[in-house]
């Protein structure tokens, strides 16, 4: 039987999803999400947002009014959140150094309000500093690395974020050789420091995750 961790709580369906296959699947949440108290102008004529808990801290904050005119996220589901919140989103990318390249294309002149967690990649500010784009950083959430060790040899481990990576191999370091499903490429950049075997779904979604390492194992 091939044994699966996620670093992610799943649903009993998504868990069913491995069973019906004859697999053994065991999870757990590797990181937390801590809200934090900020502070941003009433009224934004560009946001950056690189993730969706930027968007939840940023809807709680602000009870509902939200004042910003265009939205630029990463991933397909802080696109559907934001509008689900009745924001308009100008662009998108599928990672940050995607979006990044189509602000300082396109957008070079504007100024940014870049919402994010304590722990972010630097592809995007490096990219606006290197063009001396005018942006602020607003850090709306922090990401607790919730560590656990297992004994337990897997076939598959499935990550969600390189924030995910990073918990478990804190305190899992030798099993280079176990399959690494992840959700995006910048997950699989982390990834890829610790495993040989890494595989990227195809979009970025935990659905995605899932089916790509059913198909694999």
């Amino acid at each position: 039987m091939k044994t699966i961790l996620s670093t992610k709580k799943l649903t009993q369906n998504q868990r069913e999803l491995f069973a019906q296959k004859g697999m053994f699947i065991v999870d757990y949440d590797a990181i937390s999400i801590e809200f934090l108290d900020f502070k941003a102008p009433d009224l934004i004529d560009n946001a950056v947002f690189t993730s969706q808990q930027a968007v939840h801290s940023f809807v709680r904050k602000n009870n509902g009014k939200l004042g910003i005119k265009n939205c630029f996220c990463v991933g397909n589901k802080t696109k559907a959140l934001l509008e689900q919140n009745g924001l308009k989103v100008k662009e998108f990318g599928q990672n940050a150094a995607q979006l990044s390249q189509k602000l300082v294309k396109n957008y070079k002149k504007q100024v940014f309000y870049y919402f994010c967690g304590t722990i972010r990649r630097e592809e995007l500010p490096n990219a606006l500093k290197s063009e001396k784009m005018t942006f602020f950083e607003i850090k709306t959430y922090k990401t607790v690395l919730k560590s656990k060790k297992f004994d337990q040899k897997w076939d598959g481990i499935m990550f969600f974020s390189p924030s995910g990576v990073a918990s478990y191999v804190s305190e899992n370091k030798h099993q280079k050789n176990v399959h690494a499903f992840c959700i995006g490429q910048t997950t699989a950049s982390d990834a890829k420091k610790y495993f040989k075997n890494v595989v990227v779904a195809d979009t970025n979604t935990i659905e995605s995750v899932l089916e790509k390492t059913i198909e694999a194992l």
